[in-house]
Protein backbone atom coordinates (compact mmCIF):
# COMPACT_ATOMS: atom_id res chain seq x y z
CA UNK A 1 0.00 0.00 0.00
CA UNK A 2 0.91 3.41 -0.52
CA UNK A 3 1.70 5.19 2.86
CA UNK A 4 4.37 7.25 4.65
CA UNK A 5 5.32 5.90 8.08
CA UNK A 6 6.71 8.34 11.15
CA UNK A 7 9.15 7.13 13.25
CA UNK A 8 11.01 8.46 16.44
CA UNK A 9 8.25 10.36 18.54
CA UNK A 10 8.49 10.22 22.28
CA UNK A 11 9.14 12.00 25.45
CA UNK A 12 12.39 14.16 26.19
CA UNK A 13 13.01 16.76 28.83
CA UNK A 14 13.93 20.31 27.76
CA UNK A 15 17.46 20.33 25.97
CA UNK A 16 16.79 16.89 24.34
CA UNK A 17 16.67 15.60 21.30
CA UNK A 18 14.86 13.15 19.18
CA UNK A 19 15.41 11.85 15.59
CA UNK A 20 12.02 11.21 13.31
CA UNK A 21 12.28 9.28 10.59
CA UNK A 22 9.41 9.51 7.56
CA UNK A 23 9.48 5.85 5.53
CA UNK A 24 7.85 6.01 1.94
CA UNK A 25 6.30 2.15 1.32
CA UNK A 26 4.98 1.80 -2.32
CA UNK A 27 5.95 4.56 -3.69
CA UNK A 28 9.33 6.29 -4.69
CA UNK A 29 10.46 9.91 -3.21
CA UNK A 30 12.57 10.98 -6.12
CA UNK A 31 9.59 13.02 -7.41
CA UNK A 32 8.18 14.59 -4.07
CA UNK A 33 9.47 17.11 -1.66
CA UNK A 34 9.53 15.98 2.17
CA UNK A 35 7.88 18.64 4.57
CA UNK A 36 7.43 17.95 7.84
CA UNK A 37 4.16 19.44 9.97
CA UNK A 38 3.14 20.08 13.96
CA UNK A 39 0.35 20.14 15.50
CA UNK A 40 0.04 20.94 19.51
CA UNK A 41 -3.26 20.92 21.15
CA UNK A 42 -5.64 23.77 20.41
CA UNK A 43 -3.40 25.00 17.56
CA UNK A 44 -3.13 24.84 13.78
CA UNK A 45 -1.18 22.81 12.07
CA UNK A 46 2.04 24.78 11.35
CA UNK A 47 5.24 23.93 8.79
CA UNK A 48 8.19 22.89 10.53
CA UNK A 49 10.76 21.86 7.87
CA UNK A 50 11.16 20.80 3.95
CA UNK A 51 13.60 19.29 1.72
CA UNK A 52 13.68 19.52 -2.28
CA UNK A 53 13.94 17.05 -4.16
CA UNK A 54 15.01 18.66 -6.99
CA UNK A 55 18.08 20.07 -5.40
CA UNK A 56 18.30 19.43 -1.95
CA UNK A 57 17.38 22.54 -0.20
CA UNK A 58 16.63 22.55 2.84
CA UNK A 59 13.72 24.87 5.01
CA UNK A 60 13.06 25.70 8.33
CA UNK A 61 10.45 27.79 10.67
CA UNK A 62 12.02 30.62 12.29
CA UNK A 63 11.15 28.72 15.41
CA UNK A 64 13.28 25.93 14.71
CA UNK A 65 15.63 27.52 12.88
CA UNK A 66 19.55 26.28 14.37
CA UNK A 67 17.83 23.41 16.17
CA UNK A 68 16.21 21.40 13.84
CA UNK A 69 18.01 19.79 10.59
CA UNK A 70 16.00 17.99 7.72
CA UNK A 71 18.11 15.07 5.62
CA UNK A 72 17.21 12.59 2.79
CA UNK A 73 17.95 8.54 1.86
CA UNK A 74 16.65 9.09 -0.97
CA UNK A 75 17.94 5.07 -1.75
CA UNK A 76 15.81 4.05 1.78
CA UNK A 77 12.83 6.58 0.53
CA UNK A 78 13.18 8.02 3.63
CA UNK A 79 13.57 11.48 5.61
CA UNK A 80 15.12 12.61 8.63
CA UNK A 81 14.61 15.26 11.03
CA UNK A 82 16.79 15.71 13.83
CA UNK A 83 15.49 17.76 16.67
CA UNK A 84 18.36 19.36 18.92
CA UNK A 85 17.57 21.60 22.03
CA UNK A 86 14.36 20.81 22.43
CA UNK A 87 12.10 23.29 24.05
CA UNK A 88 8.81 23.02 25.82
CA UNK A 89 6.76 24.36 22.93
CA UNK A 90 7.83 21.68 20.48
CA UNK A 91 5.18 19.57 22.39
CA UNK A 92 3.26 18.37 19.28
CA UNK A 93 1.90 15.46 16.92
CA UNK A 94 4.75 15.87 14.38
CA UNK A 95 3.72 14.45 10.48
CA UNK A 96 5.19 14.17 7.46
CA UNK A 97 3.85 15.26 3.79
CA UNK A 98 5.06 14.55 0.36
CA UNK A 99 4.14 16.75 -2.28
CA UNK A 100 4.97 16.78 -5.98
CA UNK A 101 4.99 20.42 -6.35
CA UNK A 102 8.16 21.21 -4.67
CA UNK A 103 8.90 22.69 -1.33
CA UNK A 104 5.80 25.76 -0.68
CA UNK A 105 3.60 24.15 -2.20
CA UNK A 106 -0.08 23.86 -0.09
CA UNK A 107 -1.04 20.44 -2.29
CA UNK A 108 -0.27 17.63 -0.20
CA UNK A 109 0.18 14.28 -2.10
CA UNK A 110 0.22 12.16 1.32
CA UNK A 111 0.38 12.53 4.71
CA UNK A 112 1.71 10.40 7.39
CA UNK A 113 -0.44 9.27 10.59
CA UNK A 114 1.80 11.15 12.62
CA UNK A 115 4.27 10.89 15.65
CA UNK A 116 3.94 11.94 19.05
CA UNK A 117 6.97 14.38 20.30
CA UNK A 118 6.50 15.48 24.46
CA UNK A 119 9.13 18.01 25.88
CA UNK A 120 8.56 18.39 29.83
CA UNK A 121 10.62 18.94 33.14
Amino acid sequence: QVQLVESGGGSVQPGGSLRLSCAASGFTLDYYAIAWFRQAPGKEREGVSCISSSDGSTYYADSVKGRFTISSDYVKDTVYMRMNSLKPEDTAVYYCAATAEGCGSYSIDYWGQGTQVTVSS
